[in-house]
């Protein structure tokens, strides 16, 4: 897009972004115009961050309405411990799980696109104090703290030097000169004519912007962007992983069925849902306040400028295209031709004055020796002074804001408003499961502790030697003692003779079997 770029052009979600509605404290509406030292537009702003601070009240009471409702509207245990209620919190943990995966997704896209757009700007604005200022060295734009003259310092440096080197160089010796050649009438009117010549330049040089009145310290500038940046960006990059922790540590603690996880992480999933929403709001404020400075970027830069630098010069630099004149190209082709006039003029005495007045020469090379850096210092301001080079700074820092910066700041506002949601249903989930975690173990103490079956029972029976003494209906162990010990008598099984269950089995149609007869009756040992 860049090397196709011919003018900057905003797009379109500044456009959306600028028509958001522009409300004072007073609820008044105001013009969306960029005017951050107005105190109406600086309260809009603030009140798109109040906007955000009402949607976090108005969550924080959904919650504590849906928790109320929780606590008082009890069920029965049996409904308690239902599937589709444990089915209900594993699928709001999932849901929750997911949008924290994609919020996190989007926010690394947002924090690394918005840090791309600042850096851009930084990198131009370095540019064009090394355009400006002329003395930066080129590892200069990593470093945040390298020495770098002021911007137009050297630009206004040249000016003042090439007129200084006019009014008093090139003046004393076309005043020694005119004494030597006092005799000469036409060699007086032609230093008469150079003195001219170098009034013009000179006035030309006056006709130039002053550009000590516009000096700014763009590097120093860039040095503020680039800290302000670095700490947003770290800033950023923590709370992503804190999200994506917070998240993490509720999942397990739904699946160890932790009380105390689920109760911490819930207290941090309060604080999580306060950045968030604090978080949207400032990143709503931030990109209708950038967007409104890039949908129309040229008024506020002519606000700024007007009084102390023409508009057309302003327009000269923003634009730098072929239908604008240049407002330098009067001034600067005066000062080339009245320098070729010079030069034309001294070469001229050299060839004919200096045969006849010898003691003229070296004045004469004193103001050949100005000529040549004054036309030296032309070809510097003539490349300082040309629109293209800051121009390209210009439209680099503009897509470098407008495009990658709004836009990842866009992509940081969406990051928030899904991190509210997913933690909002996160806190709708973890009571329900701590009411499920102490129900489930509610009906696990109300087990009858002497029931042979519960395991509990036998790890209490394990743990008290007392109890051991009990003996199962099914134990057998053959160092208890003796066969006899084993055998309860005989009429508590059977009182009727043997010969008469025989015949009773015979009665019935079958032969008699010994197998049918009962083992205590016969004298053997239980079966194992």
């Amino acid at each position: 897009m860049s090397s196709a770029r011919v003018d900057y052009i905003a797009p379109w979600w500044t456009y959306w972004l600028h028509n958001f509605p522009h409300i004072n404290l007073r609820f008044q509406p105001i013009d969306n115009s960029f005017h951050p030292e107005e105190e109406n537009y600086q309260q809009s702003l603030i009140f798109l961050g109040c906007v955000a601070a009402a949607g976090l009240g108005l969550n924080l009471l959904c919650l504590a309405i849906y928790l109320s409702c929780l606590c008082c509207c009890r069920k029965d245990e049996e409904e308690e411990s239902k599937k589709p209620n444990s089915c209900c919190v594993t699928w709001s943990a999932v849901t929750a799980g997911l949008i924290t995966c994609v919020a996190v997704g989007v926010g690394f896209y947002g924090n690394s696109e918005t840090n791309d757009g600042v850096y851009q700007l930084t990198y131009s604005l370095y540019n064009a104090n090394h355009t400006l200022g002329g003395e930066m060295c080129s590892t200069c734009a990593g470093h945040a703290h390298s020495s770098r003259k002021p911007a137009l310092l050297h630009l206004a440096n040249k000016v003042t030097g090439t007129m200084g080197s006019m009014k008093s160089g090139l003046h004393q010796h076309l005043a020694r000169l005119d004494e030597i050649f006092a005799t000469r009438g036409d060699y007086v009117q032609t230093l008469q004519f150079m003195q001219q010549m170098a009034d013009n330049v000179i006035k030309q040089l006056l006709g130039l912007p002053d550009w000590e009145e516009a000096k700014m310290d763009l590097a120093s500038i860039a040095d503020q962007t680039a800290n302000i940046e670095y700490y947003r960006w770290l800033t950023y990059l923590l709370l992503l992983i804190v999200d994506l922790i917070i998240c993490l540590l509720a999942c397990l603690g739904l699946a160890k069925q932790s009380r105390w996880l689920l109760t911490t992480m819930m207290v941090f999933g309060v604080l999580t849902l306060v950045l968030s929403w604090t978080s949207l709001g400032a990143d709503l404020a931030t990109a209708v306040g950038t967007s409104d400075f890039c949908v129309s970027p040229d008024k506020y830069l002519l606000s700024q400028t007007k009084g102390v630098i023409g508009a057309d010069i302003v327009h000269y630099y923003l634009y730098c295209n072929q239908t604008l004149s240049n407002p330098f190209q009067q001034p600067l082709t005066i000062f080339q031709r009245s320098l070729t006039t010079m030069q034309i003029q001294i070469q001229g005495l050299l060839q004919f004055a200096v045969p006849l007045f010898p003691t003229a020469e070296r004045d004469l090379l004193g103001i050949q020796h100005v000529l040549n850096s004054s036309e030296a210092s032309l070809h510097q301001l003539t490349a300082l002074l040309d629109c293209r080079g800051l121009n390209k700074d210009y439209l680099d820092a503009m897509v470098g804001v407008c495009y990658d910066g709004v836009e990842g700041v866009l992509y940081l506002c969406l990051f928030s408003t899904l991190a509210a949601c997913a933690f909002t249903v996160m806190l709708c989930a973890i009571p329900r499961a701590w009411r499920q975690i102490a129900c489930r173990e509610r009906d696990y103490d109300d087990i009858d502790e002497e029931d042979p079956f519960n395991p509990r029972a036998r790890r209490i029976g394990s743990q008290n030697p007392n109890l051991t003494n009990m003996h199962s209906f099914c134990s057998y162990s053959s160092s208890m003692g003796s066969q006899s010990s084993l055998h309860p008598p005989a009429p508590a099984v059977s009182n009727a003779p043997m010969s008469e269950y025989m015949n009773q089995t015979a009665l019935f149609g079958g032969n008699p079997r010994y197998e049918n007869v009962p083992l205590i009756g016969r004298g053997s040992p239980p079966p194992s």
